[in-house]
């Protein structure tokens, strides 16, 4: 009961907005009931004066049902075939990620941004959004109005991708009988899991691939999320060094906070369908729960749209708006090229 009361009212929002957007989803699927629900979100949360009550729910889908989701992906994924996809896609995972931190530093030192600001907005755009910023946040010590800052710019980015990006794989003359590369490219070239998932789901809406897309882009995206330890690693080394070189203690980092735990539960359902499949269960048996994943991505980018705020957005400044873009645009295009270096496009 103490669930339902915290959270219910933001989930039942949720679900009002999730429910249509899945259904005018089935109906237009050039557009997808995830982008549907991001964009509803962001229109209905414009008219809501005290979301105080929603605020638990809200972010309850937006995190944990996504990750719910992403661990629902993993039912009908066979363990090779996720090793095979993190090996293929490493390569372009380890240029993006460091040609948006490269473009970050040197877009700091020219423009003058922050450098806390820019680390977040940097990590974000490289690893995976949200979750990258609220790992670093601490480590860095950056306070809850960069952080604020640097998540707005990189939703404001995640938005264009999950948008515009089945429309640009469409331009740029991806294969629509596979997911492929489309998958590839969406897990590398856009930062945060729930655009991932939405711009995925959409591609796979656009050309009747069932789950394929979906399959190969949060595979891809899993695999560039575990570069949050090393970095954030490297980044509390760093902070303590220099706490100590001015005479301070420096703070010890929890690896339990910034660990994403659910990709081993995705990792764990992948197992369960390895065995269940060798054991001669019916690929058929996990079409149940892979819907109830796409589903649970809807749900989520409702959620999402829900915790939108673009005029905040445009009110705090156009400097890390530019460097988002600048991120943004430098980790497709190399995305784009390794992809046609390894002859994947």
């Amino acid at each position: 009961m103490g669930f339902l009361k915290k959270n219910g009212p933001g989930l039942l929002v949720c679900l009002a907005i999730a429910v249509p957007s899945w259904l005018l989803g089935k109906c237009f699927p050039v557009v997808g009931g995830a982008v549907i629900a991001i964009l509803a979100g962001m229109v209905v949360t414009m008219f809501l004066r005290d979301k105080s009550r929603l605020e638990s729910g809200i972010k309850f889908a937006s995190k944990k049902i996504l990750q719910w989701a992403v661990v629902l992906l993993g039912f009908g994924l066979n363990l090779r075939v996720i090793a095979q996809t993190g090996r293929q896609s490493l390569p372009i995972i380890l240029c993006t990620i460091t040609t948006s931190l490269v473009i970050a530093f040197a877009l700091h030192k020219v423009l003058h941004i922050p450098g806390k600001i820019s680390t977040l907005v940097g990590v974000g755009s490289s690893i995976c959004g949200g979750s990258a910023i609220a790992a670093t946040a601490p480590v860095i010590d950056a306070d809850d109005e960069e952080v604020a800052q640097a998540i707005s710019v990189i939703f404001f980015f995640n938005v264009l991708a999950a948008v515009l990006f089945p429309a640009f794989g469409s331009l740029l003359g991806f294969s629509t009988t596979s997911g492929e590369a489309f998958g590839i490219f969406a897990g590398t070239a856009v930062n945060d899991t729930s655009s991932v998932t939405a711009a995925a789901a959409t591609w796979d809406s656009m050309w009747n691939l069932g789950t394929a897309t979906l399959d190969k882009a949060v595979t891809v995206k899993l695999t560039r999320t575990l570069a949050i330890i090393p970095i954030t690693m490297v980044l509390a080394l760093v902070r303590t060094r220099r706490e100590k070189a001015a005479g301070g203690e420096g703070k010890a980092v929890n690896f339990r906070s910034i660990f994403p735990f659910f990709i081993l539960y995705f990792i764990a359902a992948s197992v369960i369908t390895t065995l269940a499949l060798r054991l001669g269960v019916p690929a058929a048996v996990f079409t149940p729960v892979k819907e109830l994943s796409k589903f649970f991505i809807v749900l989520a980018m409702a959620a999402i749209g829900l915790n939108s705020n673009l005029v905040k957005l445009v009110r705090t400044g156009g400097k890390p708006i530019v460097l988002g873009a600048c991120c943004w645009a430098g980790i497709t295009a190399v995305s784009l090229l390794m992809q046609h270096i390894l002859e994947i496009w």
